[in-house]
């Protein structure tokens, strides 16, 4: 993650994050290390993954303390093996201690999605088919759930309601009918917006075709139903797979000829990956 993004963007989700946890006082910190000592504790990775979040991870500490310094022994992207000594923080050790919880939940979380995203990104190589996320993240961790996404190999859908034009059922009920809802879209939104509608059945997918969609999105269709759908889009727009996407089951839908395939699994039901602050000692300089 880039300085400007950080600074206008994250810093005030891990501000939170950090209020959260430290409403007034670390109680047990100040109890055992009352005034400053100079300490440093070692980031080791406790299972196979890839890594991801460690500008994150590293902000926490430096909201804290600006003073404190993060040595990378591994980068975002990489594949880290058990047992690997990924960094070393060096600061004021109530400041480690403060804020470790904080810093490994960003990046326990953000190594899981991409070690997960991983997988999925590595069934569709040789494919056509795109790896998208969805907007089912977590609340307030939107920012570091999709990056991570891309960390792993994959690629972000819109970001936000503000991002793109989506036409969902709710959408299409609420105009009267698909072909309704494009003219809508077409007449409101910027012209640079492409217009994207979600169809749940054949008659759908002629709909959307004939109002001139952008990207259509097969939603919950059986492979079956799915390749109907492709042979009567025909190139007319792009197509996006969608609903219970998961390692399981995408080769099948890549295999159809789909341009996107879009995995709320992605962000929503990645483990997180087990990593650990370790061997916090003194420094006497």
């Amino acid at each position: 993650m880039n300085s400007i993004t950080m600074k206008l963007a994250a810093d005030k989700y891990i501000r939170l994050a950090l209020e959260e946890d430290i409403n007034s006082e670390d109680v047990t910190t100040n109890s055992v290390m009352p005034e400053y000592r100079l300490g440093e504790v070692q980031l080791i990775c406790k299972q196979d993954g890839i890594v991801a979040g460690l500008g994150v991870f590293e902000r926490v500490f430096t909201i804290l303390d600006p003073d404190t310094k993060a040595e990378f022994f591994v980068r975002d992207g990489d594949f880290v093996k058990k047992g690997t000594h990924m960094a070393t923080v060096t600061g004021d050790i109530r400041v480690l201690l403060s804020g470790e919880r904080t810093a490994l939940n960003y990046l326990q979380r953000m190594s899981g999605i991409a070690t997960y995203t991983n997988s999925v990104a590595k069934l569709l190589e040789g494919t056509k088919t795109t790896l998208l996320d969805t907007r089912k993240t977590s609340p307030c961790m939107r920012i570091f759930e999709k990056y991570a996404v891309k960390v792993g190999g994959g690629s972000n859908h819109r970001y936000n309601l503000s991002d793109g034009v989506l036409l969902k059922d709710n959408h299409i009920d609420a105009a009267g009918g698909v072909k309704e809802a494009v003219a809508a879209a077409k007449a409101y939104a910027p012209f640079v917006r492409k217009i994207e509608v979600e169809v749940e059945n054949l008659d759908m997918v002629r709909d959307a075709v004939e109002a001139g969609a952008d990207i259509i999105m097969l939603d919950n269709m059986t492979p079956d139903q799915m390749a109907e759908a492709i042979r009567i889009i025909d190139g007319r727009a792009k197509t996006e797979c969608s609903g219970n996407i998961t390692r399981e089951n995408i080769k099948t839908v890549a295999a159809l000829g789909v341009d996107y395939v879009s995995s709320g699994a992605l962000t929503h039901s990645a483990p997180i990956m087990d990593i650990s602050l370790k061997h916090l000692r003194a420094i006497d300089r």
